[in-house]
């Protein structure tokens, strides 16, 4: 009887409730109508009075894009130009100079430049400021005219006017269009360590991983004490090769999950979903990143650094920890919009913050290292928050000198050391291989090299 009384009750109590909630509902619809009746003046407004002549289609992407530069630096509108060369940049292959770029307060900052590029071979760094093309200022353009100016016919040249921080002076590069076809991985042996360099994550990133490590294989005869993934200035990519290169390296457990608005919106992924065990076999890895190791390069690193099958090494990567998909609207338009956040197997976010590296090694071996800044997530004007709530922002060095990061670039040099992180990864990783006899007087893998404050 109490329960049939409880629920009448609750029945009443909600009939009541119900011309209140209509009400809120009948007021929220009005001030939608009202404002885009505002739009719409503004709109007519714009059309009979402004200096010039405005067609319907450059006013209402205009409004597209505001929309959606409100929310995020992620989320963005694709008309046909753009549909069509994102496709064309997923497949691998595009024409233009090899530069990952991202807008910052109406300026074009350089993310990556990918390898064996021409913006790569002319010295382009992460960090840098692209402010004329061919003499041109493009401060204030959208991203993707800014893009559209820098593709074009290969053998043909281009002139960027670059401010770097740390400089005085804008400084002139010029460069020559070729077809961008990125190596998205290649690999070598040195000292008998298979080095996997992966720069970007397009349909053949998988395939070109189990590849590397076979090849790698025949050449040691199967003696490759271990192996290095170099993911430095790796800006992303798919989803589904982050995946499956990390189920390459992995036999089993979570590598990521991704979680959407509501909190029963999560979907997990684990290992052995596209590759059945370890190719690696079981040898040690290290995993090199930097500030310029995003999205999808952070979850390889972060999957395999949370169950403990890779040591990561280098310094803390950009912390764009958000998961876009795309939408299309019609056959030749449609949206990136960010949809969720990802999170590690160990249940944290890198956004914002990043994957903290276990061993936090500086690249000694650049003579500009020291002067250029590090752009991460965090600078981004409207980056997403990290829900967790954990101030990833004030992972730094050590302040206190370490005797292991004393050498200057000319000391390197003379050395034969040109890429000082390389170096130090791949004799981690020699000690960590070397079978039980030599390892007993070998010198053992340093400590973390960084504190939290």
């Amino acid at each position: 009887m109490r329960k049939i009384l409880l629920r009448g009750a609750g029945l009443v109590g909600a009939m009541a409730l119900l011309p209140a909630v209509t009400a809120g509902l009948a007021q929220t619809e009005t001030d939608t109508y009202r404002q885009l009746d505002q739009f719409m003046a503004v709109m007519e407004r714009i059309k009979a009075d402004y200096v010039d002549k405005v067609d319907d289609k450059t006013l209402i992407k205009g409004a597209i894009d505001g929309m959606l530069a409100s929310l995020d630096p992620h989320s963005s509108y694709l008309d046909e130009r753009d549909f069509k060369n994102m496709q064309t940049t997923t497949e691998g292959n595009y024409g233009g100079l090899g530069l990952t770029v991202q807008m910052d307060e109406g300026a074009v900052k350089v993310v990556a430049a990918s390898e064996d590029t021409p913006a790569f071979r002319a010295g382009i760094k992460p960090g840098d400021y692209l402010t004329n093309i061919d003499g041109k200022l493009i401060y204030g353009d959208s991203l993707e005219d800014s893009v559209e100016k820098m593709r074009g016919t290969p053998g043909t040249q281009i002139r960027l006017t670059i401010v770097r921080p740390g400089r005085d002076k804008p400084f002139d590069v010029t460069l020559t269009r070729e077809v961008i076809e990125i190596k998205l991985v290649k690999w070598e042996v040195k000292n008998n360590v298979g080095v996997i360099n992966i720069n970007g994550f397009s349909k053949p990133t998988g395939p070109g991983v189990q590849k590397a490590i076979s090849d790698i294989e025949a050449k040691t005869a199967g003696h490759v004490l271990g192996y290095v993934i170099d993911l430095r200035n790796n800006p992303g990519g798919l989803l589904d090769q982050a995946i499956e290169v990390s189920d390459i390296f992995l036999d089993h457990g979570e590598i990521v999950s991704q979680r959407g608005r509501e909190k029963t919106d999560i979907q997990r992924y684990f290992a052995e979903r596209m590759v059945r065990g370890d190719l690696a076999k079981g040898r040690p890895i290290v995993v090199l990143v930097d500030a310029g190791s995003a999205s999808a390069a952070e979850i390889v690193a972060a999957a395999l650094q949370d169950q403990r099958r890779a040591i990561v090494l280098g310094e803390r990567s950009f912390g764009k920890g958000s998961v876009q998909t795309v939408l299309p609207l019609s056959d030749e338009t449609a949206l990136r919009l960010t949809t969720a956040r990802y999170y590690t197997p160990s249940g944290r976010s890198v956004q914002e913050g990043g994957v903290e590296p276990d061993i936090l090694v500086p690249q000694l071996s650049d003579s500009d290292y020291k002067a250029r800044p590090r752009l991460r997530e965090a600078d981004l004007r409207r980056h997403l928050l990290n829900q967790a709530k954990v101030d990833n922002s004030v992972l730094e060095t050590d302040t206190n000198p370490d005797p292991r990061f004393a050498a200057t670039p000319d000391s390197l040099k003379k050395a034969g050391v040109t890429d000082f992180q390389m170096d130090y990864a791949v004799k981690t990783v020699a000690r960590l291989g070397m079978p039980a006899a030599q390892t007993a007087t070998a010198a053992p893998v340093p400590a973390r090299a960084g504190k939290r404050r």
